[in-house]
């Protein structure tokens, strides 16, 4: 019958006893009732008695029970017992009848209920008291010439037999359970405050322990004390904590906020310190709960020092990019007055060169300054779709116009190196919505580096076709292909695949990173297939209608997922690689 809410077990072991002895005590006191009232007042005022004990004492019960509150129940009953222990004492004719040995039982109830000396001098004050007042009930109640009779003795007996049972039952407990020291309680040796908290929140107590780790007496936690210092925006995660701790988890953990006091050096008005709090129950346990409270400190300045070094490192990315974007921008300008004045040389506008070696120079100024122009292009290029600042303006176009544009740009290249570039447009493709310069520079990418990563002789094919609402096209080479541990690399800017083949041709490293971009600008997929010695294909799609947002809506290029290998059963690792983005 303790109340749920009752979770140590000293407290529960005084309310369990402070029950019993209520509901036992009517009938002891009816027993009393019928020997010593009856003969002095009549039946009519026994009966009364009776029905006044057990109503008084079982209500005591029933309160303590539902309420769990037993301070106030149990300073009533104490008074209760001294007035019925003066008035028995009295009806049984004084001091010289058996019935005064009784005084012995307020002190020892006392101390058996409350468990300490304080509680038994308590009970032996109420004693002194019944005594002092007995010679004065005559004068109040009418007990009629009341005497000292031999069978008196009942009464003494009978509570001395009560205690047969409950001092063997404490020395039992008291063998096979030593008494704990305090320092062995666990509540004092975690460095934790330890709470115990009702279905709803509401705390029932704590521990010692929040004199030290939040500077406040247990007291101020009870009730809503310690949700009223909780953090405004943690409220809500303990809140749900706590409503799946009711929905019948067993344990749940939270990072919040508690508002401690202020210690006098604090210049703001708040204190509120990181904490780490565990919630737990045991199976059993359906209307309380367990709180551990630790401070956090520690693991806060972490997530600070974590948050601080990635938004270094954001503003660093970004001044990376503002850096390459100005220098980039800044090189233009002198490149294309380079080119433009070589190529005014080499049509010999202003006079013919006395030597031709003079011709030759100029002619390789003009290829270098080309060059590094198409590399400032790319750089700027990269830039701004990190940025998202990319620009497109998509539009309705057929798709084989950009395929052959990009084979007449290609075709000297490939001559070059005898390669055939071949093309493999279904009928099917028609038209799509895209930027156009975007899936040309796609194309114009992808082309020349399978041109340039395939011996001569070898053939580079570009292909298309249409599924569904979205276009598939694919450049294929018969290059030297990608070996696994280089997929990795593939699409990062300024990143080439190491090898002593590829490091023989010019490059940069943007070319794949750019198609990477401008395809994820477009809402599309780029995926690469490849097996060392055969040779490479990389295939795009792209939505027919065009993205669903526009390139101003995007903060970024949409990263690449893992490698992911295609070989046989058995894992042969000279299958063919993919990579899909």
């Amino acid at each position: 019958m303790v109340h749920p809410a009752i979770i140590g077990q000293g407290d529960r072991l005084r309310q369990r006893r402070f029950i019993g002895i209520m509901l036992a005590a009517p009938f002891f006191a009816a027993g009393a009732a019928v020997t010593l009232v009856t003969s002095g007042m009549g039946a009519a005022v026994t009966v009364a008695t009776i029905f006044a004990a057990f109503g008084l004492c079982w209500f005591a019960a029933l309160l303590v029970a539902a309420s769990g509150k037993m301070t106030l129940a149990a300073q009533v009953a104490l008074a209760a017992g001294g007035l019925a222990l003066a008035g028995a004492v009295a009806a049984a004719g004084g001091l010289a009848s058996p019935v005064a040995l009784l005084a012995l039982a307020l002190p020892f109830e006392a101390w058996w209920i409350g468990g300490s000396k304080r509680a038994a001098l308590w009970g032996g004050l109420s004693t002194l008291a019944a005594m002092l007042l007995q010679p004065f009930v005559g004068s109040v109640v009418p007990l009629g010439g009341a005497q000292v009779a031999a069978w008196h003795w009942l009464l003494p007996l009978a509570w001395g037999l009560t205690l047969v049972p409950r001092l063997a039952a404490l020395g039992d407990a008291a063998r096979a359970q030593p008494a704990l020291l305090p320092n062995d309680r666990l509540e004092d040796m975690i460095d934790a405050v330890v709470l115990h908290v009702a279905r709803h929140g509401e705390v029932l107590d704590a521990s010692a322990k929040a004199r030290t780790i939040l500077k406040l007496p247990p007291e101020l936690l009870s009730g809503a004390g310690l949700f009223d210092r909780i953090h405004l925006s943690d409220r809500v995660a303990y809140l749900s904590a706590l409503a799946d701790m009711r929905d019948g988890a067993l344990a749940r953990r939270l990072d919040l906020r508690v508002r401690l006091p202020q210690d006098g050096s604090a210049s703001t008005a708040d204190n509120y310190r990181p904490f780490q709090l565990e919630l737990m129950r045991a199976e059993e346990q359906q209307e309380t709960f367990t709180l551990l409270l630790r401070e956090n400190d520690e693991t806060a300045e972490l997530r600070d020092e974590l948050a601080a070094a990635n938004e270094a490192a954001a503003s660093a990315e970004v001044a990376k990019g503002r850096f390459l974007a100005v220098v980039s921008h800044e090189l233009r300008t002198p490149l294309n007055a380079i080119i433009g004045f070589s190529d005014m040389l080499l049509h010999e506008m202003f006079g013919g060169f006395k030597d031709p070696r003079q011709k030759e120079y100029v002619s390789l100024v003009k290829e270098s300054g080309q060059h590094l122009l198409a590399v400032v292009t790319s750089i700027l290029d990269v830039s701004r779709i990190e940025a998202g600042a990319y620009a497109t303006e998509p539009e309705p176009f057929r798709f084989i116009e950009a395929v052959e544009m990009c084979q007449s740009m290609m075709q000297l290249q490939a001559n070059a190196k005898n390669i055939g570039l071949q093309a493999q447009i279904a009928p099917d493709a028609g038209e799509i919505n895209a930027d156009r310069r975007a899936v040309q520079q796609i194309l114009i990418n992808l082309v020349s580096n399978a041109v340039k990563f395939t011996p001569d002789g070898g053939n580079v094919v570009v292909g298309a076709k249409r599924i569904g609402s979205r276009l598939h096209f694919w450049v294929r080479d018969t290059g030297i292909g990608i070996a696994e541990e280089d997929f990795v690399n593939l699409g990062k800017p300024f990143m080439q695949i190491q090898n002593d083949y590829t490091r023989r041709f010019e490059g940069t490293g943007l070319g794949l990173s750019l198609v990477k971009g401008l395809v994820a600008l477009h809402d599309g997929t780029m995926s690469i297939e490849s097996m060392p010695g055969e040779g490479t294909t990389v295939t795009i799609s792209l939505p027919v209608n065009g993205p669903k947002r526009s390139a101003t809506d995007r903060n970024g290029v949409l990263p690449m997922p893992a490698t992911r290998t295609k070989g046989d059963a058995k894992g042969d690792r000279n299958g063919s690689l993919r990579k899909t983005a």
